[in-house]
């Protein structure tokens, strides 16, 4: 990010969304070996065959081997994609703008800049307000707002990007927080084919 940074922009803070999304892969990757590890030395001890007598010795490695290959599917499947999803998504919070990167190998960036930004919620749920995170909707004026989702410590954050947007210069922002360089055109002039030279 530090590469990423306009002049004069420095870094507020860099954070990832709130972990408890890897509360259950987390038990998994636990519970899912030990079981496995179980089931393997079942099987090696005789126990399916005592269950149906149609299983010999000669089914041992097969059964092994599918306890082993259901035990990667689980930690390989699922585990390592929520953990990986949940490490490759950052929000980082400047002086001029809010980016959120998404993804590791096909990576969606999002950046508002805080000087179009007019209005800041934050909406939990139940187990949001426990873990102190929520979703924060940062109004821009435009139909759809942008919403980061289970940011942590979302009263902080939301602290951090009011206390940005007042620190910037007042020539930065218009009379209602939008940013407008008076010598470009309004959007719909731009559409129309430019100022009328007068």
């Amino acid at each position: 990010m530090r590469k990423e940074l306009l002049p004069g922009e420095q870094v507020i803070v860099v954070t990832r969304p709130q972990p408890r999304t890897l509360i259950v892969p987390a038990l998994l990757f636990i519970v899912v070996p030990a079981l496995a590890a179980y089931a393997c030395a079942w099987i090696v001890k005789g126990g399916p065959a005592k269950l149906v007598p149609l299983i010999t010795k000669e089914w041992t490695p097969w059964l092994i081997g599918a306890c082993v290959a259901l035990a990667a599917w689980v930690l390989l499947g699922y585990c390592l994609p929520r953990a990986m999803t949940w490490h490759a998504t950052r929000y980082t919070l400047t002086s001029q703008r809010l980016v959120a990167r998404y993804g590791m190998l096909r990576r969606r960036d999002q950046q508002i800049s805080l000087a179009a930004v007019r209005n800041v919620d934050i909406h939990q749920s139940l187990l949001q307000r426990v873990m102190r995170s929520g979703n924060i909707s940062l109004d821009t004026g435009y139909p759809a707002g942008t919403v980061v989702p289970d940011v942590p410590e979302a009263a902080t954050f939301r602290n951090f990007i009011l206390d940005a947007v007042d620190d910037l210069p007042q020539e930065a922002r218009g009379a209602e927080g939008i940013v407008h360089n008076p010598d470009a055109a309004w959007p719909w002039e731009t559409r129309e084919g430019g100022r009328d030279e007068r």
